[in-house]
């Protein structure tokens, strides 16, 4: 049974950077689509970006492109999302998402994954 724990989240000022990591126990992440769903207070749930198994393919939302990077170190088994120049609507609680993909080499930062870990708090203000 894949787990996923993230942390790295925080308060930060609008302008700052945060990186976020998801470190997975009980399988091996290589062979797992993984993304990162926000949700803000209020809003509904956003997935913002994934990485697939294979490639890998990388996909943002409009509303991060440019600011955050997603990336994966399967030595350590763990995939991190680097968020820059951060704004207040980042704010919210971002969740590791995870689904089982071990041939595929495309993933999509909004469809339904399967697996979730407990979420990490981002604040962003002044």
């Amino acid at each position: 049974q894949l787990q996923l724990v993230e942390s790295g989240g925080g308060l930060v000022q609008p302008g700052g950077s945060l990186r976020l990591s998801c470190t997975a126990s009980g399988s091996r992440l290589q062979n797992w689509n993984i993304g990162w769903v926000h949700q803000g207070p209020g809003k509904e749930r956003e997935g913002v970006s994934c990485i697939s198994t294979n490639g890998p393919f990388i996909e943002y939302a409009d509303s991060v492109k440019g600011r955050f990077t997603i990336s994966r170190d399967n030595a350590k088994n763990t995939v991190y999302l680097q968020m820059n120049n951060l704004k207040p609507d980042d704010t919210g609680v971002y969740y590791c998402v995870a689904d089982w993909a071990p041939y595929l080499s495309v993933c999509t930062a909004s469809a339904r994954y399967k697996y979730w870990g407990q979420g990490t708090q981002v604040t962003v203000s002044s």
